[in-house]
Protein backbone atom coordinates (compact mmCIF):
# COMPACT_ATOMS: atom_id res chain seq x y z
CA UNK A 1 0.00 0.00 0.00
CA UNK A 2 1.23 3.41 -1.09
CA UNK A 3 2.65 5.53 2.24
CA UNK A 4 4.44 8.45 1.11
CA UNK A 5 3.24 10.73 -2.22
CA UNK A 6 5.08 13.43 -3.23
CA UNK A 7 3.19 14.83 -6.09
CA UNK A 8 -0.79 15.09 -6.68
CA UNK A 9 -2.72 16.78 -8.83
CA UNK A 10 -5.74 18.55 -7.51
CA UNK A 11 -9.19 19.20 -8.89
CA UNK A 12 -10.37 22.52 -7.32
CA UNK A 13 -13.81 23.68 -6.86
CA UNK A 14 -14.38 27.05 -4.84
CA UNK A 15 -17.84 27.88 -4.09
CA UNK A 16 -20.10 29.80 -5.95
CA UNK A 17 -21.61 32.88 -4.73
CA UNK A 18 -25.66 33.26 -3.83
CA UNK A 19 -28.32 34.87 -5.78
CA UNK A 20 -29.52 38.04 -4.50
CA UNK A 21 -33.12 38.91 -4.31
CA UNK A 22 -35.50 40.91 -5.67
CA UNK A 23 -38.32 41.24 -3.11
CA UNK A 24 -40.49 44.09 -2.22
CA UNK A 25 -42.05 44.74 1.22
CA UNK A 26 -45.27 43.81 1.63
CA UNK A 27 -47.93 44.32 4.40
CA UNK A 28 -50.98 45.77 5.74
CA UNK A 29 -51.68 49.03 5.36
CA UNK A 30 -48.47 49.85 3.91
CA UNK A 31 -48.41 49.63 0.11
CA UNK A 32 -45.47 51.25 -0.55
CA UNK A 33 -42.85 49.30 1.53
CA UNK A 34 -40.05 49.53 -0.93
CA UNK A 35 -37.44 46.88 -1.44
CA UNK A 36 -36.19 44.42 0.89
CA UNK A 37 -34.28 41.94 -1.18
CA UNK A 38 -31.47 40.49 0.41
CA UNK A 39 -27.95 39.74 -0.95
CA UNK A 40 -26.34 36.22 -1.75
CA UNK A 41 -23.51 35.06 0.87
CA UNK A 42 -19.85 34.72 -0.61
CA UNK A 43 -18.95 31.21 -1.81
CA UNK A 44 -16.19 29.40 0.22
CA UNK A 45 -12.25 30.06 -0.63
CA UNK A 46 -9.85 26.73 -0.49
CA UNK A 47 -6.41 27.85 1.56
CA UNK A 48 -3.25 25.57 1.47
CA UNK A 49 -1.66 25.61 5.11
CA UNK A 50 1.83 24.63 5.74
CA UNK A 51 1.06 21.92 8.51
CA UNK A 52 4.37 20.53 10.78
CA UNK A 53 3.27 17.31 11.20
CA UNK A 54 2.36 16.45 7.92
CA UNK A 55 4.67 14.55 5.72
CA UNK A 56 3.53 13.35 2.78
CA UNK A 57 0.64 14.16 0.38
CA UNK A 58 -1.10 11.15 0.41
CA UNK A 59 -4.62 12.33 1.91
CA UNK A 60 -4.65 14.16 -1.76
CA UNK A 61 -3.55 11.28 -3.35
CA UNK A 62 -7.10 9.61 -2.51
CA UNK A 63 -9.34 12.44 -2.51
CA UNK A 64 -7.95 14.36 -5.13
CA UNK A 65 -11.18 16.45 -5.98
CA UNK A 66 -12.34 19.13 -3.57
CA UNK A 67 -14.94 21.26 -3.58
CA UNK A 68 -16.17 24.22 -1.24
CA UNK A 69 -19.38 24.95 -0.17
CA UNK A 70 -21.55 27.71 -2.17
CA UNK A 71 -22.98 31.04 -0.75
CA UNK A 72 -26.76 31.21 0.48
CA UNK A 73 -28.99 32.75 -1.80
CA UNK A 74 -30.70 36.25 -0.12
CA UNK A 75 -34.21 36.30 0.42
CA UNK A 76 -37.19 38.77 0.95
CA UNK A 77 -37.18 41.06 4.61
CA UNK A 78 -33.88 42.01 4.02
CA UNK A 79 -32.26 38.13 4.68
CA UNK A 80 -28.92 37.72 3.44
CA UNK A 81 -28.17 34.23 2.13
CA UNK A 82 -25.20 32.71 4.57
CA UNK A 83 -21.73 32.71 3.76
CA UNK A 84 -19.50 29.35 2.11
CA UNK A 85 -17.75 27.75 4.82
CA UNK A 86 -13.86 27.95 3.77
CA UNK A 87 -11.41 24.71 3.46
CA UNK A 88 -8.40 24.65 5.12
CA UNK A 89 -6.08 22.01 3.26
CA UNK A 90 -3.21 21.28 5.95
CA UNK A 91 -0.19 20.73 3.16
CA UNK A 92 3.82 19.78 4.59
CA UNK A 93 6.48 21.94 4.81
CA UNK A 94 8.31 22.50 1.18
CA UNK A 95 5.33 22.08 -0.75
CA UNK A 96 5.32 23.63 -4.55
CA UNK A 97 2.03 24.89 -6.21
CA UNK A 98 2.00 24.82 -9.24
CA UNK A 99 0.13 24.87 -12.97
CA UNK A 100 -0.02 21.62 -15.29
CA UNK A 101 1.72 23.81 -17.54
CA UNK A 102 4.48 24.20 -14.88
CA UNK A 103 4.11 27.93 -13.52
CA UNK A 104 4.71 27.76 -10.05
CA UNK A 105 2.01 29.68 -8.01
CA UNK A 106 3.35 29.49 -4.60
CA UNK A 107 6.20 28.19 -2.61
CA UNK A 108 4.89 27.19 0.90
CA UNK A 109 8.00 27.09 3.38
CA UNK A 110 7.50 27.30 7.23
CA UNK A 111 5.15 26.39 9.54
CA UNK A 112 1.80 28.20 9.49
CA UNK A 113 2.35 29.81 5.58
CA UNK A 114 -0.61 29.96 3.77
CA UNK A 115 -1.81 30.68 0.53
CA UNK A 116 -5.43 30.77 -1.40
CA UNK A 117 -5.29 28.73 -3.97
CA UNK A 118 -8.92 29.14 -4.84
CA UNK A 119 -11.26 32.13 -4.59
CA UNK A 120 -14.70 32.17 -3.92
CA UNK A 121 -17.50 34.16 -5.77
CA UNK A 122 -19.20 36.46 -4.67
CA UNK A 123 -22.77 36.95 -3.81
CA UNK A 124 -25.05 38.90 -5.88
CA UNK A 125 -26.56 42.42 -4.08
CA UNK A 126 -30.03 42.00 -3.37
CA UNK A 127 -32.35 44.97 -5.04
CA UNK A 128 -32.24 46.48 -1.32
CA UNK A 129 -28.81 47.08 -1.62
CA UNK A 130 -29.16 48.16 -5.33
CA UNK A 131 -31.81 51.07 -4.59
CA UNK A 132 -30.71 54.26 -5.56
CA UNK A 133 -32.59 58.08 -6.04
CA UNK A 134 -33.59 56.60 -9.69
CA UNK A 135 -34.33 53.33 -8.85
CA UNK A 136 -36.30 53.21 -5.82
CA UNK A 137 -37.26 50.11 -6.23
CA UNK A 138 -35.45 47.57 -8.44
CA UNK A 139 -36.88 44.49 -10.11
CA UNK A 140 -34.08 42.98 -10.61
CA UNK A 141 -31.15 41.55 -8.05
CA UNK A 142 -27.32 40.27 -8.71
CA UNK A 143 -26.51 36.67 -9.55
CA UNK A 144 -24.07 34.85 -7.71
CA UNK A 145 -20.38 35.05 -8.85
CA UNK A 146 -18.84 31.30 -9.94
CA UNK A 147 -16.11 30.16 -7.67
CA UNK A 148 -12.26 29.71 -9.13
CA UNK A 149 -12.52 26.17 -10.80
CA UNK A 150 -9.15 24.81 -11.80
CA UNK A 151 -6.30 21.90 -11.52
CA UNK A 152 -3.47 22.45 -9.65
CA UNK A 153 0.30 20.20 -9.17
CA UNK A 154 1.15 19.58 -5.67
CA UNK A 155 4.94 18.89 -5.45
CA UNK A 156 6.84 18.29 -2.31
CA UNK A 157 10.50 19.00 -1.75
CA UNK A 158 11.47 18.50 1.54
CA UNK A 159 13.21 21.28 3.68
CA UNK A 160 16.73 19.28 4.60
CA UNK A 161 20.27 21.06 5.00
CA UNK A 162 22.04 17.70 4.29
CA UNK A 163 20.98 15.42 1.38
CA UNK A 164 23.12 12.34 0.69
CA UNK A 165 23.41 10.85 -3.20
CA UNK A 166 24.88 7.40 -4.29
CA UNK A 167 24.82 4.69 -6.14
CA UNK A 168 21.99 2.10 -4.88
CA UNK A 169 23.17 -0.20 -1.54
CA UNK A 170 26.13 2.33 -0.72
CA UNK A 171 24.88 2.71 2.74
CA UNK A 172 22.88 6.07 2.83
CA UNK A 173 20.17 4.82 5.26
CA UNK A 174 22.49 2.98 7.34
CA UNK A 175 24.23 6.14 8.00
CA UNK A 176 20.88 8.03 8.62
CA UNK A 177 19.86 5.57 10.70
CA UNK A 178 23.06 5.56 13.28
CA UNK A 179 23.27 9.49 12.74
CA UNK A 180 19.70 10.08 13.76
CA UNK A 181 16.79 8.43 15.50
CA UNK A 182 14.74 7.87 11.83
CA UNK A 183 14.55 4.14 11.14
CA UNK A 184 14.75 3.25 7.41
CA UNK A 185 14.07 0.01 5.65
CA UNK A 186 17.32 -1.64 5.37
CA UNK A 187 18.33 -4.65 3.52
CA UNK A 188 21.57 -6.08 1.54
CA UNK A 189 19.69 -5.56 -1.91
CA UNK A 190 19.19 -2.41 -4.15
CA UNK A 191 16.22 -0.29 -4.27
CA UNK A 192 15.44 -1.23 -0.40
CA UNK A 193 14.81 2.85 -0.48
CA UNK A 194 11.57 3.48 -2.20
CA UNK A 195 10.76 7.01 -0.33
CA UNK A 196 12.93 9.84 0.52
CA UNK A 197 13.95 9.67 4.43
CA UNK A 198 14.66 12.51 6.69
CA UNK A 199 16.67 12.40 10.24
CA UNK A 200 17.57 15.04 12.73
CA UNK A 201 21.07 15.68 13.72
CA UNK A 202 22.61 16.89 16.79
CA UNK A 203 26.56 17.97 16.49
CA UNK A 204 27.46 20.52 19.52
CA UNK A 205 24.97 22.70 19.74
CA UNK A 206 23.99 22.84 15.58
CA UNK A 207 20.64 20.61 14.70
CA UNK A 208 20.26 19.79 11.05
CA UNK A 209 18.26 17.91 9.12
CA UNK A 210 19.75 15.22 6.52
CA UNK A 211 17.76 13.46 4.04
CA UNK A 212 18.46 10.84 1.84
CA UNK A 213 16.60 9.66 -2.04
CA UNK A 214 16.73 6.60 -3.47
CA UNK A 215 19.67 5.31 -5.10
CA UNK A 216 20.28 6.44 -8.94
CA UNK A 217 22.09 5.29 -11.33
CA UNK A 218 23.10 5.96 -14.93
CA UNK A 219 20.48 7.44 -16.74
CA UNK A 220 18.43 8.68 -13.61
CA UNK A 221 18.09 12.10 -15.20
CA UNK A 222 16.43 10.37 -18.21
CA UNK A 223 14.02 7.81 -16.15
CA UNK A 224 15.57 4.91 -14.91
CA UNK A 225 15.72 3.95 -11.81
CA UNK A 226 13.69 5.95 -8.71
CA UNK A 227 15.53 8.60 -8.42
CA UNK A 228 14.69 10.49 -10.61
CA UNK A 229 11.37 11.37 -9.30
CA UNK A 230 13.07 11.92 -6.17
CA UNK A 231 15.79 14.45 -6.82
CA UNK A 232 14.10 17.54 -5.91
CA UNK A 233 13.94 16.59 -2.49
CA UNK A 234 17.45 17.70 -2.19
CA UNK A 235 17.02 20.70 -3.86
CA UNK A 236 16.78 22.96 -1.02
CA UNK A 237 19.75 21.37 0.65
CA UNK A 238 22.70 23.40 1.43
CA UNK A 239 25.53 20.28 1.22
CA UNK A 240 25.29 17.53 -0.89
CA UNK A 241 27.38 14.52 0.37
CA UNK A 242 28.24 11.40 -2.06
CA UNK A 243 28.28 8.69 -0.13
CA UNK A 244 30.61 5.77 -2.42
CA UNK A 245 30.46 2.43 -1.47
CA UNK A 246 34.13 1.46 -0.57
CA UNK A 247 33.11 -2.10 -0.74
CA UNK A 248 31.49 -2.87 -3.96
CA UNK A 249 30.78 -6.35 -5.09
CA UNK A 250 30.51 -5.53 -8.39
CA UNK A 251 34.29 -5.70 -10.21
CA UNK A 252 33.63 -2.83 -13.09
CA UNK A 253 32.86 -0.31 -10.43
CA UNK A 254 34.64 1.65 -7.80
CA UNK A 255 34.31 4.68 -5.86
CA UNK A 256 36.14 6.90 -8.61
CA UNK A 257 33.56 5.87 -11.34
CA UNK A 258 30.47 6.15 -9.01
CA UNK A 259 31.41 10.01 -8.45
CA UNK A 260 31.36 10.69 -11.75
CA UNK A 261 28.32 9.11 -12.45
CA UNK A 262 26.14 10.61 -9.47
CA UNK A 263 28.13 14.09 -10.99
CA UNK A 264 27.05 13.87 -14.24
CA UNK A 265 23.36 12.83 -13.39
CA UNK A 266 22.87 15.93 -11.12
CA UNK A 267 24.33 18.38 -13.96
CA UNK A 268 21.51 16.80 -16.23
CA UNK A 269 18.74 17.18 -13.28
CA UNK A 270 20.53 20.96 -13.32
CA UNK A 271 20.13 23.33 -10.78
CA UNK A 272 22.30 22.63 -8.19
CA UNK A 273 25.90 23.17 -9.20
CA UNK A 274 26.42 25.71 -6.65
CA UNK A 275 25.76 23.24 -3.71
CA UNK A 276 28.90 22.83 -1.91
CA UNK A 277 30.03 19.09 -2.17
CA UNK A 278 31.42 16.34 0.62
CA UNK A 279 32.77 12.60 -0.20
CA UNK A 280 31.76 9.90 2.50
CA UNK A 281 33.89 6.88 1.56
CA UNK A 282 31.59 3.94 3.65
CA UNK A 283 32.06 0.49 4.96
CA UNK A 284 35.50 0.71 5.72
CA UNK A 285 35.00 -1.72 8.16
CA UNK A 286 35.69 -4.41 5.50
CA UNK A 287 39.13 -4.72 5.31
CA UNK A 288 39.02 -4.42 1.12
CA UNK A 289 37.10 -1.40 1.39
CA UNK A 290 39.91 0.24 3.76
CA UNK A 291 42.31 -0.81 1.45
CA UNK A 292 40.38 0.73 -1.60
CA UNK A 293 39.55 3.90 0.43
CA UNK A 294 42.60 4.62 1.20
CA UNK A 295 43.86 4.28 -2.59
CA UNK A 296 41.08 6.99 -3.68
CA UNK A 297 41.24 9.45 -1.01
CA UNK A 298 44.10 11.32 -2.46
CA UNK A 299 42.90 11.18 -5.50
CA UNK A 300 39.10 12.92 -4.34
CA UNK A 301 41.31 15.37 -2.30
CA UNK A 302 43.26 16.22 -5.78
CA UNK A 303 39.79 16.77 -7.04
CA UNK A 304 39.25 19.59 -4.11
CA UNK A 305 36.65 17.13 -2.20
CA UNK A 306 36.71 17.19 1.97
CA UNK A 307 36.75 12.95 2.06
CA UNK A 308 36.27 11.34 5.30
CA UNK A 309 35.84 7.39 5.75
CA UNK A 310 33.50 6.16 8.08
CA UNK A 311 31.40 2.86 9.06
CA UNK A 312 27.81 2.90 9.70
CA UNK A 313 28.44 -0.72 11.19
CA UNK A 314 31.25 0.42 13.53
CA UNK A 315 30.20 3.78 13.88
CA UNK A 316 34.07 4.95 12.78
CA UNK A 317 34.40 8.48 11.56
CA UNK A 318 30.92 9.52 12.28
CA UNK A 319 31.88 11.56 14.74
CA UNK A 320 34.43 13.88 12.52
CA UNK A 321 32.11 13.61 9.66
CA UNK A 322 28.91 14.82 12.01
CA UNK A 323 30.68 17.73 13.34
CA UNK A 324 32.03 18.54 9.71
CA UNK A 325 28.12 18.63 8.24
CA UNK A 326 27.58 21.18 11.01
CA UNK A 327 30.32 23.76 10.13
CA UNK A 328 29.28 23.30 6.81
CA UNK A 329 25.39 24.02 7.54
CA UNK A 330 26.16 26.96 9.91
CA UNK A 331 28.50 28.81 6.98
CA UNK A 332 25.78 28.08 4.72
CA UNK A 333 22.79 30.03 7.48
CA UNK A 334 25.12 32.12 7.94
CA UNK A 335 25.65 33.54 4.48
CA UNK A 336 22.21 33.71 3.82
CA UNK A 337 20.06 37.14 4.00
CA UNK A 338 18.72 38.01 7.05
CA UNK A 339 14.81 36.96 6.97
CA UNK A 340 12.61 39.93 7.42
CA UNK A 341 8.82 40.19 8.09
CA UNK A 342 6.80 40.69 5.21
CA UNK A 343 5.91 44.15 4.48
CA UNK A 344 2.65 45.85 2.92
CA UNK A 345 3.39 47.33 -0.64
CA UNK A 346 0.60 49.86 -1.35
CA UNK A 347 0.38 50.36 -4.95
CA UNK A 348 -2.11 52.88 -6.02
CA UNK A 349 -4.03 53.21 -9.04
CA UNK A 350 -2.19 54.66 -12.09
CA UNK A 351 -3.88 57.92 -12.95
CA UNK A 352 -4.10 56.39 -16.59
CA UNK A 353 -5.67 53.22 -15.69
CA UNK A 354 -9.21 53.02 -16.73
CA UNK A 355 -9.14 49.62 -15.41
CA UNK A 356 -10.22 47.62 -18.38
CA UNK A 357 -8.85 47.29 -22.21
CA UNK A 358 -10.11 47.07 -25.75
CA UNK A 359 -9.10 45.08 -28.43
CA UNK A 360 -9.95 44.34 -32.13
CA UNK A 361 -9.43 40.28 -32.45
CA UNK A 362 -9.15 39.07 -36.07
CA UNK A 363 -12.68 38.49 -36.75
CA UNK A 364 -13.66 42.12 -35.78
CA UNK A 365 -15.18 41.46 -32.64
CA UNK A 366 -14.29 44.25 -30.01
CA UNK A 367 -13.16 42.54 -26.76
CA UNK A 368 -13.11 44.42 -23.44
CA UNK A 369 -10.74 42.21 -20.76
CA UNK A 370 -10.81 44.23 -17.34
CA UNK A 371 -11.73 42.53 -13.90
CA UNK A 372 -14.28 44.77 -12.97
CA UNK A 373 -16.19 44.63 -16.25
CA UNK A 374 -16.05 40.81 -16.71
CA UNK A 375 -17.57 40.50 -12.69
CA UNK A 376 -20.31 42.96 -13.54
CA UNK A 377 -21.65 41.04 -16.81
CA UNK A 378 -21.45 37.44 -14.65
CA UNK A 379 -23.71 38.82 -12.24
CA UNK A 380 -26.01 40.27 -14.49
CA UNK A 381 -29.66 38.47 -15.38
CA UNK A 382 -29.62 38.61 -18.87
CA UNK A 383 -33.13 37.80 -19.11
CA UNK A 384 -33.91 41.39 -17.05
CA UNK A 385 -34.26 44.20 -19.20
CA UNK A 386 -33.62 46.65 -16.36
CA UNK A 387 -30.82 44.52 -15.39
CA UNK A 388 -29.16 45.18 -18.66
CA UNK A 389 -29.91 48.98 -18.64
CA UNK A 390 -28.23 49.16 -15.41
CA UNK A 391 -25.27 47.13 -16.48
CA UNK A 392 -25.18 49.46 -19.69
CA UNK A 393 -25.39 52.41 -16.82
CA UNK A 394 -22.26 51.30 -15.27
CA UNK A 395 -20.45 50.28 -18.14
CA UNK A 396 -21.26 53.96 -19.18
CA UNK A 397 -20.41 55.70 -16.15
CA UNK A 398 -16.39 53.47 -16.44
CA UNK A 399 -15.99 54.97 -19.72
CA UNK A 400 -16.85 52.06 -21.94
CA UNK A 401 -18.77 53.38 -24.70
CA UNK A 402 -16.71 56.27 -24.76
CA UNK A 403 -13.52 54.36 -25.59
CA UNK A 404 -15.62 52.60 -28.22
CA UNK A 405 -16.39 54.72 -30.14
CA UNK A 406 -12.78 56.06 -30.37
CA UNK A 407 -11.97 52.48 -31.54
CA UNK A 408 -14.01 52.97 -34.21
CA UNK A 409 -17.33 50.87 -33.08
CA UNK A 410 -20.98 51.78 -34.36
CA UNK A 411 -24.16 50.36 -32.82
CA UNK A 412 -24.47 46.66 -34.27
CA UNK A 413 -20.67 45.91 -33.34
CA UNK A 414 -20.44 43.14 -31.92
CA UNK A 415 -19.00 43.28 -28.03
CA UNK A 416 -17.33 40.14 -26.04
CA UNK A 417 -17.03 40.74 -22.32
CA UNK A 418 -15.63 37.40 -20.99
CA UNK A 419 -17.85 34.63 -21.97
CA UNK A 420 -20.69 36.61 -23.50
CA UNK A 421 -20.79 38.15 -26.79
CA UNK A 422 -23.62 41.26 -28.00
CA UNK A 423 -24.36 43.18 -30.23
CA UNK A 424 -23.43 46.49 -28.84
CA UNK A 425 -25.93 49.53 -28.56
CA UNK A 426 -25.12 53.12 -27.22
CA UNK A 427 -27.08 54.16 -24.24
CA UNK A 428 -29.90 56.41 -25.30
CA UNK A 429 -30.46 59.16 -22.68
CA UNK A 430 -30.93 58.52 -18.90
CA UNK A 431 -33.16 55.48 -17.08
CA UNK A 432 -36.77 56.54 -17.16
CA UNK A 433 -38.56 54.64 -13.97
CA UNK A 434 -40.97 51.95 -15.16
CA UNK A 435 -42.59 48.62 -14.58
CA UNK A 436 -40.40 47.06 -12.80
CA UNK A 437 -38.03 44.43 -14.88
CA UNK A 438 -38.61 46.73 -17.26
CA UNK A 439 -36.14 49.33 -19.10
CA UNK A 440 -38.28 51.60 -21.86
CA UNK A 441 -34.71 52.05 -23.45
CA UNK A 442 -34.84 48.75 -24.73
CA UNK A 443 -37.94 48.28 -25.86
CA UNK A 444 -37.11 49.44 -29.64
CA UNK A 445 -34.45 46.91 -29.38
CA UNK A 446 -37.31 44.26 -28.05
CA UNK A 447 -39.52 42.89 -31.08
CA UNK A 448 -41.54 40.36 -29.12
CA UNK A 449 -44.44 42.06 -27.56
CA UNK A 450 -44.89 43.07 -23.83
CA UNK A 451 -47.08 42.06 -21.83
CA UNK A 452 -49.16 45.12 -21.68
CA UNK A 453 -49.37 45.29 -25.34
CA UNK A 454 -51.10 42.24 -25.28
CA UNK A 455 -53.65 43.08 -22.82
CA UNK A 456 -54.60 46.14 -24.55
CA UNK A 457 -54.89 43.82 -27.84
CA UNK A 458 -57.04 41.26 -25.69
CA UNK A 459 -59.37 44.74 -24.65
CA UNK A 460 -59.57 45.95 -27.75
CA UNK A 461 -60.60 42.78 -29.67
CA UNK A 462 -63.40 42.82 -27.02
CA UNK A 463 -65.19 46.08 -27.93
CA UNK A 464 -64.72 46.10 -31.60
CA UNK A 465 -67.77 47.05 -34.28
CA UNK A 466 -69.11 43.96 -35.93
CA UNK A 467 -67.74 45.74 -39.30
CA UNK A 468 -64.11 45.80 -38.16
CA UNK A 469 -61.51 43.26 -36.41
CA UNK A 470 -58.26 44.22 -34.84
CA UNK A 471 -54.95 42.90 -35.26
CA UNK A 472 -51.74 42.75 -33.68
CA UNK A 473 -48.55 42.51 -35.39
CA UNK A 474 -44.92 40.73 -34.42
CA UNK A 475 -44.19 44.04 -33.09
CA UNK A 476 -46.87 44.95 -31.21
CA UNK A 477 -48.59 46.95 -33.44
CA UNK A 478 -52.22 47.22 -33.28
CA UNK A 479 -53.99 47.48 -36.22
CA UNK A 480 -57.94 48.05 -37.46
CA UNK A 481 -59.09 46.32 -40.54
CA UNK A 482 -62.35 45.83 -42.72
CA UNK A 483 -64.02 42.52 -41.54
CA UNK A 484 -64.57 41.11 -45.23
CA UNK A 485 -66.15 38.36 -44.24
CA UNK A 486 -69.32 40.34 -43.36
CA UNK A 487 -72.46 41.38 -45.74
CA UNK A 488 -71.67 44.74 -46.74
CA UNK A 489 -75.23 46.63 -47.56
CA UNK A 490 -75.45 48.63 -50.65
CA UNK A 491 -77.85 51.64 -51.11
CA UNK A 492 -80.38 52.38 -53.73
CA UNK A 493 -78.72 55.56 -54.53
CA UNK A 494 -75.29 53.67 -54.93
CA UNK A 495 -76.72 50.61 -56.74
CA UNK A 496 -75.50 52.19 -60.35
CA UNK A 497 -76.86 49.09 -62.09
CA UNK A 498 -80.07 49.68 -62.01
Amino acid sequence: MTTFVDRVVLHLQAGDGGHGCSSVHREKFKPLGGPDGGNGGHGGSITLVVDAQQHTLLDFHFHPHIKANNGGGGAGSNRDGATGRDLILKVPDGTVVQTEDGEVLADLVGAGTEFTVARGGRGGRGNASLANARRKVPGFAELGEPGDQLDVVLELKSVADVGLVGFPSAGKSSLISVMSAAKPKIADYPFTTLVPNLGVVQAGEVFYTIADVPGLIPGAATGKGLGMQFLRHIERTSVLVHVLDAAAPEIERDPLADLDAIEAELSAYGGLEDRPRIVVLNKIDIPDGRDLAEMVRGDLEVRGYQVFEVSAMTREGLREFGFALAKMVADYRASRPVVEATRVVIRPKAVDDTGFTIEQDEDGVFVIKGTQVERWVRQTNFDNDEAIGYLGDRMERLGIEAALGKKGAVAGSAVRIGEREFDWAPNAGEYVSGPRGTDSRLEELDTRPSAAQRLAARKGRRIRNDDEIQHMSSDGTVSTITNSKLPVLISEEDDTDG
